[in-house]
């Protein structure tokens, strides 16, 4: 069996390096202009947790994919405003658009990834494979 979390001096697994290394263009190219989403990383006994902070878009707005051992987020949200006085018109138009992926850690159960969007934040739950759950820690006597 892999070990979920190899060695490293510094505490940081090569999971959340992965979620907090990464320059913008990575995720827009080079002529990105729009604004990358805060998130979160949590992990547990049991699984991860990702929180995306993306306030304004609604659930549909969301596309959630697994290619490989790659967790795609993405989210895509049009909007237009037009308004028609006398001689007066104004038309504006929004666009919004981010992409995140990020590199699933061995014992990830990809196919229980599940999400949920509530109050303006993305939550998406990546429950560990039973044997890649963490076993508590056992003391032993010495006699």
């Amino acid at each position: 069996m892999k070990k979920l979390v190899n060695y490293n001096p510094f505490g940081v697994s090569k999971f959340f390096d992965d979620f907090f290394n990464r320059d913008i263009t990575d995720f827009f190219g080079s002529d990105g202009s729009l604004t990358l989403p805060s998130v979160n990383v949590v992990e547990n006994e049991k699984s991860y947790r990702i929180e995306v902070a993306a306030p304004g878009l609604e659930k549909d707005d969301f596309n959630l994919e697994v290619d490989g051992n790659m967790l795609i987020i993405s989210a895509k949200k049009e909007a237009s405003d037009e308004v028609k006085e006398d001689k007066y018109m104004r038309r504006e138009f929004n666009y919004t658009s981010f992409s995140r992926t990020f590199q699933l850690p061995e014992g990830v159960d990809a196919d229980e990834i599940g999400a949920k969007y509530d109050n303006g934040v993305l939550h998406v739950t990546l429950p560990k494979l039973e044997e890649a759950q963490a076993v508590p820690t056992k003391r032993i006597e010495i006699s």
